[in-house]
């Protein structure tokens, strides 16, 4: 095994060129800074691991299918969840890039996959943006009706911009505390629940597992009899899944993140504690104190944002605590912020990383001193003027068409992930890697790959179930396979266009950017005479 040449850098040379030199990247004026501290990776995972889905959309999944319902499928989609991460963790642990999740697909499968992949990412974060701005707004005027909603979109929408072009250690340390809010937000969710259904709110009433048995563990949706349970579940497993996305996203970071061998692995391990904590337990409690056909949470289920949308705040609400409610709603404010900023990142990145493969102009791949790359935040800040489109009714219709539109790109795009990983996984095999040379590998890994891809297709092709009961409806049909179309689509004609090929295991590039054992272990560590070169030494010694 070749170890790449390692260089003792001069006096005042740039560390962080010389960090990216250490880990056998190529070093331009135009590369990403992996200047995202460690703390930092990590909440960033739990800041898109927690957002308005799991706040909010917990509510509809409720009410279709029961608390029983909605607790399996959380625990089937957390686990699909987790065997994603892990897939992720253990080709970015191996071969960190900074091309986005496209940049695997290409690399692993197929170019042409990979424009599918990148494009859907950015077109996905581009179009749930001005969403999150929207929602923002919408929060605001629950204190102050008079103000338009395009006010606060503006307002907020510039401060996200600003935020992104500042150096990514600055965004970093934003999300490190919007993370740190929501963790709070979340136990607290968690934690009035569990007192609420204990007896220990003020109406006094311990309920426990009561609305399991009354009005009952599963509910009917679409159809009566043994049918409508079974509706009931799978439409809890589609709302659960799409409550789940953007709990990759971290892995965008991972081109930012020093000593990747080390942080990765970290940071995707703390996938199974986020999984386990605030969607399991937070839809077990939530469950335990309101029942699924409390007309209070049926009449959320209809609203769109701010804190009476939310079925904790219901929960709060059946256990007559009047305080907290206001409290929550100026929470989902910096979980909408949070969410917009991370879209502007995402979608930045992933032009980025499109350009980089040269399936997007190259003026994308431009950085600034900072590290960030202007262009691609630039034209992502454009699209905050969708946003304006929800001040006249019919063209807010258009968007929300737009909307969930682009949700099944998530799905989709996770199935290339998973793809890109199997891939990955048969070219080990072919080029002889033993899987105990990787930095990291992922529990009941390959088969738990195999697992969620299985989920996702079943969701990709049985998501539009509602379109065909009890009649079928053009519209809802469209809405739901229309982003499979264009995905498909996309990849077709890149590969018609492009002519790419299907890479074969024994060709995939498994040396570019490969983690050897010259990395530095500590990303703080400056000691180069000590600490480097003596694990150098030490580990090349025989």
């Amino acid at each position: 095994m070749s170890v790449p040449v390692v260089e003792k850098p001069e006096d005042g040379l740039d560390l962080s060129k010389a960090e990216s030199n250490r880990q056998g990247e190529v070093i331009s004026d135009n590369e990403l800074h992996r200047d995202l501290k460690p703390h930092q990776v990590f909440m960033f995972s739990i800041a898109c691991a927690i957002g308005t889905g799991l706040v909010i959309g917990t509510g509809p999944a409720l009410t279709k299918g029961g608390p029983g319902s909605l607790l399996i499928a959380y625990i089937l989609m957390g686990a699909a969840v987790f065997f994603v991460m892990t897939a992720l963790g253990e080709m970015a642990a191996f071969l960190p890039m900074n091309k986005g999740f496209g940049g695997y697909a290409t690399r692993m499968v197929d170019p042409a996959l990979g424009f599918a992949t990148g494009w859907n990412y950015f077109i996905k974060y581009v179009v749930v943006l001005p969403t999150n701005l929207t929602a923002a707004g919408l929060v605001i005027q629950y204190w102050r009706p008079d103000l338009n909603v395009a006010i606060w979109i503006a307002v907020f929408g510039a401060v996200v911009v600003f935020i992104n072009l500042l150096h990514v250690n600055t965004f970093g340390e934003t999300e490190f505390w919007f993370g740190f809010i929501k963790i709070l937000v979340m136990t607290t969710l968690i934690l009035t629940c569990l007192v609420v259904s204990l007896g220990g709110a003020p109406n006094h009433f311990r309920s426990g597992f009561y609305y399991w048995q009354s009005p009952g563990a599963f509910a009917k949706y679409l159809l009566d009899g043994p049918k409508g349970y079974f509706l009931g579940f799978w439409a809890s497993v589609c709302q659960a899944l799409f409550a789940f996305i953007g709990c990759e996203v971290v892995g965008m970071t991972f081109g930012e993140t020093p000593n990747p061998r080390k942080n990765i692995p970290k940071a995707v391990n703390q996938t199974f504690w986020r999984i386990t904590v605030f969607y399991i337990l937070g839809v077990l409690v939530l469950g335990m104190a309101v029942p699924y056909n409390d007309p209070q949470l049926l009449g959320a289920t209809k609203q769109s944002t701010s804190a009476a949308a939310s079925p904790f705040v219901v929960a709060m609400n059946v256990g007559r605590i009047k305080v907290l409610p206001d409290i929550i709603n100026a929470s989902l404010l910096v979980f909408t912020l949070s969410g917009a900023s991370s879209d502007i990142y995402c979608a930045s990145r992933s032009l980025y990383g499109l350009a980089r493969d040269g399936q997007a102009p190259q003026i994308f791949a431009k950085t600034v001193k900072s590290g960030s790359p202007i262009y691609g935040v630039a034209i992502s800040a454009c699209f905050i003027a969708l946003g304006f489109m929800n001040a006249s009714k019919s063209a807010s219709t258009v968007f929300g068409y737009l909307v969930s539109l682009v949700t099944i790109f998530a799905v989709w795009n996770w199935v290339a992930l998973l793809v890109s990983y199997i891939s990955f996984r048969r070219a080990l095999k072919a080029q002889g890697i033993s899987v105990k040379e990787l930095p990291y590998v992922g529990l009941l890994q390959p088969y738990g790959a195999y697992y969620s891809l299985f989920i996702c297709i079943l969701i990709i092709l049985f998501s539009g179930y509602d379109a065909f009961i009890p009649y079928f409806k053009a519209d809802i049909f469209v809405l739901k396979y229309i982003g499979t179309a264009i995905f498909l689509l996309n990849i077709t004609w890149w590969k018609i266009f492009k002519r790419t090929k299907w890479v074969r295991p024994e060709d995939v590039d498994l040396v570019t950017g490969r983690r050897e054992y010259g990395e530095r272990e500590s990303p703080t560590d400056n000691d180069w005479n000590t600490g480097f070169w003596k694990t150098f030494i030490a580990r090349h010694k025989k």
